[in-house]
């Protein structure tokens, strides 16, 4: 999806950094079983991130990755968690794919309409597992593509879109309490992500004349330093958010996973961040779970 929630390993313990790329190639191999060999392709960091804060934890095993077959990797057995975040994972990619296909031309609109084609029957037995989330995510796009077609300046309306969507990632667990903190830490996430790959996109939307709400709130024509009054806003309610989800989570019952969503919500989060509004992040490969 977009890959943006990521932990931040130079302070990570070891059996913390192996724990995460356990649950990573479980999440793969999850979706292999459940929606087909190809949707691995769709694996992301994010919902990696989301398998944890489900409390994914099971035996660690071996296995081969399709991408480094001569070497074994530590791989975290399929569990409720992992099945969870695989469905969501293959929901929210295609109706992405659909958005694509109505947005995009050329050869871009082609390529999504390939991917649709190709991930029609893995959606459909995703949706059908999940069709609670399923009906979220139909309806906080559509309220996102009227934002979209109305030109709407706001920072916050489609951001609150998008993260409604996080938020119908976890069910309800019947504790008022615990669903409350869990609900604003997946809402303000999820705004986080939408806010930071809004700033990422800046300079390809300012040429295709793209909807960005960040574009017509500052009244942009060429993407902003990230000291200039738009970056620092920008800023500001990244960290607001971040601080909000950080809140949230240490409201939470410790679990195994802790260590590791308190590590990239204080730790990974921001180092995305600074990336992003520096204008870096695209510069720099993207790191991977070796």
């Amino acid at each position: 999806m977009f890959g943006y929630i990521l932990p931040l390993r130079d302070e990570l313990k070891v059996k913390d950094w192996e724990r995460f790329r356990s649950v990573y190639c479980g999440l793969c191999r999850t979706m292999g079983r459940r929606c087909g060999p190809l949707s691995r392709l769709l694996l992301s960091y994010d919902f990696t991130f989301l398998a944890l804060l489900l409390g994914a934890d099971s035996p660690q095993g071996r296995c081969r990755c399709p991408a480094a077959p001569c070497r074994g990797r530590c791989c975290m057995t399929q569990n409720a968690a992992l099945e969870l975040a695989a469905d969501e994972s293959m929901i929210l990619s295609w109706w992405k794919i659909q958005d694509q296909l109505e947005d995009e031309s050329g050869w871009k609109k082609l390529l999504a309409r390939f991917l649709s084609l190709l991930f029609r029957r893995s959606y459909r037995r995703a949706s059908e597992r999940q069709p609670a989330f399923d009906k979220v995510v139909r309806e906080q796009l559509e309220a996102l593509r009227r934002l979209e077609t109305e030109g709407c300046p706001s920072m916050d309306r489609p951001a609150d879109a998008f993260a409604r969507i996080l938020t119908a990632a976890v069910p309800a667990a019947g504790d008022a309490f615990r669903d409350r903190s869990m609900e604003q830490l997946l809402y303000h996430v999820g705004r986080w992500i939408y806010l930071i790959d809004a700033w990422d996109d800046l300079n390809e939307d300012l040429k295709s004349g793209s909807y960005n709400p960040l574009v017509l709130r500052f009244s942009l024509t060429e993407a902003p330093a990230p000291d200039s009054p738009a970056g620092e806003s920008v800023r500001r309610t990244l960290l607001h958010s971040t601080n909000l989800a950080l809140s949230a989570l240490r409201l939470l019952d410790e679990g195994p996973n802790t260590p590791l969503l308190e590590n990239i919500l204080w730790g990974g989060l921001p180092m995305v961040q600074n990336a992003v509004l520096s204008g870096q992040w695209r510069a720099l490969k993207k790191p991977r779970i070796r």
